[in-house]
């Protein structure tokens, strides 16, 4: 099957986590935006299209269905890409573990923009050097930890204790994280000694090798979800 993926030009979002489960799996699918422009989204966000509607992109096509939000679609593509084992169980425990991905993601969103995402950076920046205090020195090291003792509750390589899309989507989180604090993950690194092996492993992998280093790899730029701005950066 051939997969349609909805998200906006330009910007390294969430829906990055999505195409990295594409990627590394090596699967047929069309980046609908870059090839016909961001309006291609218009008619789904508006319910004129068949499927269930959107609110938001990244959103996936497949067949007559249309499935959004990060969570729902790597769930929904798991067990077709073999990237989530079978059991019922299993998957709901990969799920778990990609909602909780979820939730940081958010924080980590309303940390340059705390109070509204409607507003700019720039006018709300006293507001979000105290959300950076509290991310960098509280809620950084609570996600993380956690996430390192569930590999270490697991074997130490995977969390579910063979690859699946969620060690695709900690990657995603680790290095949006190291281009957004690299002061603060240097310190918190040597503390994270799973997480940081994780990381290098899903790098070499062949498709995502192949794709880091392709056009179609977005860098991290301002537009996205993960933004560095050297003020709301610190060792601590």
């Amino acid at each position: 099957m051939q997969y349609a993926l909805y998200y906006w030009t330009g910007i390294q979002g969430r829906g990055e986590f999505v195409r990295l489960a594409l990627e590394d799996a090596g699967a047929d699918y069309v980046d609908m935006a870059r090839v016909h422009g961001d309006a291609v989204m218009q008619p789904f966000l508006d319910g004129h299209n068949e499927g269930a509607q959107p609110f938001a992109p990244p959103f996936l096509k497949a067949g007559r269905q249309v499935i959004a939000q990060v969570a729902a679609i790597l769930d929904f593509l798991g067990p077709t890409l073999d990237l989530v084992p079978q059991a019922a169980s299993r998957r709901m425990q990969a799920l778990q573990w990609q909602l909780t991905i979820a939730d940081l993601v958010a924080e980590v969103h309303d940390t340059h923009h705390p109070i509204a995402a409607s507003k700019y950076y720039e006018d709300q920046k006293t507001e979000a050097k105290a959300r950076a205090a509290a991310m960098r020195g509280e809620r950084l090291p609570k996600f993380l930890g956690y996430f390192e003792q569930v590999l270490k509750a697991n074997g130490g390589r995977h969390p579910l204790r063979e690859h699946s899309y969620v060690d695709l989507s900690l990657f995603q989180l680790l290095s949006g994280l190291d281009y957004m604090f690299p002061r603060r993950m240097q310190a918190l690194w040597p503390t994270l000694p799973l997480l940081r092996a994780l990381k290098d492993r899903v790098q070499q992998r062949p498709g995502i090798a192949a794709y880091l280093a392709s056009e179609r790899r977005l860098a991290f730029n301002s537009n996205g979800i993960f933004r560095h701005y050297p003020e709301l950066d610190s060792e601590r």
